[in-house]
């Protein structure tokens, strides 16, 4: 069965192109798949400089960690006896 996943050089074509265009893509998982995202993405325009350096500050800036994880001051109790404050 030959290797059908992405080429090395695919993924960083795709996500140059993502980054030109200030867009997102779901990995592909196919070389096909990949080869119709470089498609689409090719097809949009491109976003000025300022937007790409802007979105590229925003981005690294962004606190690492899991948002989602209820905070010590959020929660009362332990275990199966906790309960949102």
């Amino acid at each position: 069965m030959p290797d059908d996943r992405p080429t090395a050089k695919q993924q960083r074509y795709l996500r140059a192109l993502a980054e030109q265009t200030g867009t997102s893509f779901t990995p592909p998982a196919t070389k096909t798949e990949a080869s119709r995202e470089i498609d689409r993405l090719r097809k949009l325009t491109t976003s000025p400089r300022h937007e790409q350096r802007h979105d590229r500050r925003a981005v690294s800036q962004t606190p690492r960690g899991d948002a989602a994880t209820p905070q010590p001051d959020e929660i009362v109790g332990y275990g199966s006896n906790a309960t949102w404050r």
